[in-house]
């Protein structure tokens, strides 16, 4: 079977067809940069104390009317408890507490409002403002299993702007929320249609792009974008202060995205694995058109009898299900090394982007210094991957964002700087590695399981995202460990990494049998492969 790169080839690297699917679909991802992200400002979490109505207003007796308490070893006014009143003239207050009987008081100098106030999500409830995006992640993970298969039954396309509306149109819906329960439901339904939109412009963007113009896709197209989303979240939350409003202006952009279903073609190589050529073969000459070269009168010709040449996975009538990803030994050990990868790496990703609220310093800086970083890891990674192979530059990235995050705990704590400094380094490699991951999962998986195994890498990824809220709401109260937990998790996987087998310079595997082996012990599971006649570069041909 000829390689379908090598059969479109005449259709060049980078002509306007494929300029236009790079920036297109690289647009569609700046709004998951801050659909998730969004949280750190809207559950932002005022400083607060019980309220006093007796005081009548009055601050001149908040000394003697809260006690004092603990907080990342410094004493401040208690947060959830109030000295009993004693409507004495000598002595006001007693010396018992008691809980916050007529609710709180919020600063307003940060926030003027947010989901917390709104709905009190402090002391006895706080658990559920890390729950709320915890709650948004779960979302996230069902869309992950559900759009997978949807994508490889009914298209990339199809999934890709049906789960952008959704995105939209529940995030509007979210604004009319009169409690947090609604608010949540609401938020899950943002989240399937959040994730799924994303693995589907990435899945899409790798199979209508061509072996040059995929890494950089994978890097500078919705890695980079994505980012940018992201860092446009801290200009509009310093701006915007209150949570309704700030939600509103960051839902619009989806409006402008309808467009798009007609510039945005179905993936050639999904169509032929279905056996709809005759479609393929019209979004290809459509490409050779725009890029003003003249196609082969026939693009894909003998392609059926090809096909039935590899019985078990171009039968147009086969369907392929999850079980196909656990179904070999060689798809077995890709697909669960995967999911550990992207569990462990997400919620150390996550884990710290969320934290920024903790850090030292303004938090609208520090949320948008955590995005320029990412700018930076995705550039730094895109340069990589020209010179050294993918199980490098994630191997080499994580091992150095693990150690850098254990350094964070020696630093001294009147060095505020050199602590964020660090923080900030670790986010760089742990970015770096993660923007790698995704072209190598895109690279490992065959086509005919591509779209589900992709998924099955998100739903690990946001299980480990649903955990990463509460490493913030922990922060609050111990800054150490946080990082700790999350510079471990980071030297772990890291060390895994080294396992995974090398991609760069190969084309997709189309079906299941050219799947690849693991890099453990690289000398003798080479040897294991000539006795079976299956050394990678055979296969994939």
């Amino acid at each position: 079977m000829r390689d379908y790169d090598e059969i479109t080839s005449f259709l060049g690297e980078w002509g306007p067809f494929q300029q236009s699917i790079f920036i297109l679909l690289s647009l569609s991802t700046v709004p998951n940069g801050y659909a998730g992200m969004s949280m750190v400002f809207l559950a932002g979490t005022p400083h607060h104390h019980c309220s006093l109505p007796y005081l009548n207003g009055s601050t001149t007796n908040l000394s003697e009317a809260l006690p004092m308490e603990e907080v990342n070893g410094h004493l401040d006014q208690s947060r959830c408890t109030r000295y009993k009143w004693l409507n004495s003239t000598g002595k006001p207050f007693g010396n018992e507490t008691e809980s916050c009987m007529d609710g709180w008081d919020y600063s307003t100098e940060q926030y003027v409002s947010t989901i917390v106030t709104e709905w009190n999500l402090v002391c006895g409830d706080s658990w559920k403002a890390p729950f709320s995006l915890s709650v948004f992640f779960m979302g996230v993970l069902t869309g992950s299993f559900i759009s997978g298969q949807i994508s490889d039954r009914f298209g990339r396309k199809v999934v890709l702007f049906i789960t952008m509306a959704m995105q939209t149109i529940f995030s509007l819906l979210q604004l009319a929320s009169v409690s947090w329960e609604m608010f949540c439901i609401l938020f899950f339904i943002v989240g399937i249609g959040q994730i799924s939109n994303y693995v589907a412009a990435f899945v899409l963007g790798t199979e209508l792009l061509g072996k040059s113009s995929r890494v950089t896709f994978s890097t500078l197209g919705v890695c980079v974008f994505y980012a940018l989303g992201y860092a446009l979240l801290p200009f509009c939350a310093y701006f915007i202060r209150s949570w309704r409003m700030l939600l509103f202006v960051l839902t619009l952009p989806g409006v402008l995205y309808i467009p798009l279903w007609w510039l945005i073609p179905e993936s050639p190589r999904w169509l032929l694995a279905q056996g709809r050529i005759k479609e393929a073969e019209a979004i290809v000459q459509a490409a050779a058109k725009k890029n003003g070269v003249t196609p082969p009168q026939v693009i894909f010709s003998g392609l059926d009898s090809a096909k039935l040449m590899h019985s078990d996975t171009h039968n147009t009538n086969t369907s392929y299900s999850y079980l196909d990803l656990i179904r070999t030994s060689k798809m077995r050990n890709i697909t669960i090394l995967n999911v550990i990868l992207w569990f462990m790496v997400t919620i150390s990703y996550f884990g710290l982007s969320l934290n920024t609220p903790n850090m030292n310093g303004d938090p609208y800086l520090n949320c948008l210094l955590s995005a320029l970083m990412e700018v930076a890891a995705y550039f730094w990674a895109w340069l990589m991957l020209k010179v050294t192979s993918r199980r490098a530059v994630i191997s080499s990235t994580l091992l150095t964002g693990g150690a850098v995050l254990l350094l964070t705990q020696i630093v001294p704590r009147d060095l505020n700087i050199l602590s964020i400094v660090l923080v900030m380094i670790g986010k760089f490699g742990i970015t770096a590695a993660f923007s790698v991951m995704y072209i190598s999962a895109m690279e490992l998986f065959p086509t005919v399981v591509r779209g589900m195994g992709v998924s099955i890498c998100s739903m690990a990824s946001k299980i480990g995202s649903t955990i990463s809220p509460y490493f913030a709401f922990i922060g609050a109260y111990n800054e150490a460990l946080p990082y700790i937990v999350m510079g471990l998790m980071t030297l772990t996987v890291g060390l895994l990494s080294l396992l995974l087998p090398e991609t760069q310079g190969i084309p997709l595997p189309e079906d299941l049998s050219q799947t690849q082996s693991l890099n453990c012990c690289f000398h003798r599971c080479a040897c294991c492969q000539e006795q079976e006649g299956m050394l990678p570069e055979e296969t994939i041909h």
